[in-house]
């Protein structure tokens, strides 16, 4: 595939790219593809996609950077509008293997090393920053929750000696994922040192096969869910979890568990409640069937100075594709959330119009 280089105006930044703005698979949506180069692990060629809703606005004085979990990749569009009924000009990145970047050959979502998204982070980062001078709010869902929460600490350092400048001015997490779920053992170091030598054995050896469903049947359409998305890029099993993958996340969650600093006010939201995850969809529709909430609870405080933690009542693993009632209060209390972070930026609170999901 074609590429040509692209500088981002404003930063000192170029950018390999596959292809410019061009229509994306969501109606209203962009997409915008990175050229990341081969892949460490001998897949072939690395991509990224950055998505955005509608057309650039160069007078947005703020923005918001989207980040998936596991077995995810961007297609919410209901909390898309949401967030440019709040002002926002809307970006999401399906990172490298995942979504819109997988590419044929590849192990969905693998990597040995979290850092690694920094570059295609930054490179987002600086897209948004050539449209204009928006403050940027990121924001990170499960494993993308802890991808995003490493990266802001080492922005934050880089910034501080002065080596990069940022416009992050802000981090909403929903449901994070702080800790392995899962019996005591698992998180022992015992444990953590054989899965730190099979990574190095067997890095692509498989932990965890797929599951019949589950959780994802409480959300897709076609099953007992509300929402429409592509379940070749979201099996409703999700994918299987490999040794390389699973050590790159808990060597991600112990530098977590040291203690971060993300620099930015940031918003915490999870379910008040964890539920076994088992083949029945409707037990499971009023709960976390995925993370354990006590431990996002334990380890909220690790991801720094300024956080507001706000458990859902009977919320599921992402409390924007819950049922009805605890949705409406998960945008409830990103709102309430989002009039301060607004008002902090001098900016006057401007609420979504009635009969919006997030209204009391």
């Amino acid at each position: 595939m074609p590429t040509t280089a692209h500088r981002i105006r404003g930063t000192g930044i170029r950018v390999a790219v596959v292809s410019g703005w061009e229509p994306d698979v969501l109606p209203g949506y962009q997409r915008f593809t990175f050229d990341l180069g081969p892949d460490p692990h001998g897949e072939g060629d690395l991509v990224a996609t950055l998505v955005r809703r509608g057309e650039a606005d160069p007078s947005a004085r703020h923005a918001v950077l989207v980040v998936h979990g596991f077995t995810d990749y961007f297609f919410n569009n209901e909390f898309a509008d949401h967030m440019a009924r709040r002002g926002f000009a809307f970006y999401a990145l399906d990172l490298h293997k995942c979504g819109r970047s997988h590419r044929a050959g590849q192990t969905p979502h693998f990597t040995t090393d979290l850092s690694v998204y920094d570059a295609e982070l930054e490179r987002a980062l600086a897209v948004i920053a050539a449209v204009g001078p928006a403050r940027v709010l990121v924001y990170g869902h499960s494993a993308g929750g802890l991808v995003v929460s490493l990266w802001l600490d080492r922005l934050r350092r880089r910034a501080a000696t002065g080596r990069v400048e940022t416009n992050v001015a802000g981090l909403i997490l929903n449901s994070p994922w702080l800790d392995l779920q899962g019996p005591a053992i698992l998180r022992t170091p015992p444990t953590s040192a054989a899965i730190r030598a099979m990574r190095r054995l067997r890095k692509l050896m498989v932990v965890r096969h797929p599951t019949g469903g589950g959780y994802g049947t409480t959300l897709h359409r076609d099953y007992a869910g509300e929402f429409e998305y592509n379940l070749d890029w979201k099996p409703l099993g999700g994918f299987p979890v490999t040794f390389g993958w699973i050590h790159a996340i808990r060597r991600g969650q112990a530098r977590l568990h040291r203690g971060l600093d993300v620099g930015v006010p940031n918003l915490i939201l999870r379910s008040d409640r964890s539920v076994r995850e088992v083949d029945d969809p409707d037990s499971i529709q009023r709960g976390d069937a995925v993370l354990d909430v006590a431990q996002i609870a334990r380890w909220a405080g690790c991801i720094g100075n300024r956080s507001t933690v706000v458990p859902i009542v009977d919320a599921k693993h992402d409390v924007f594709l819950s049922v009805s009632e605890p949705r409406r209060v998960a945008y409830a209390e990103l709102d309430r959330w989002l009039d301060w972070y607004l008002t902090d930026a001098g900016d006057s609170p401007a609420p979504p119009p009635d009969g919006s999901p997030s209204r009391d």
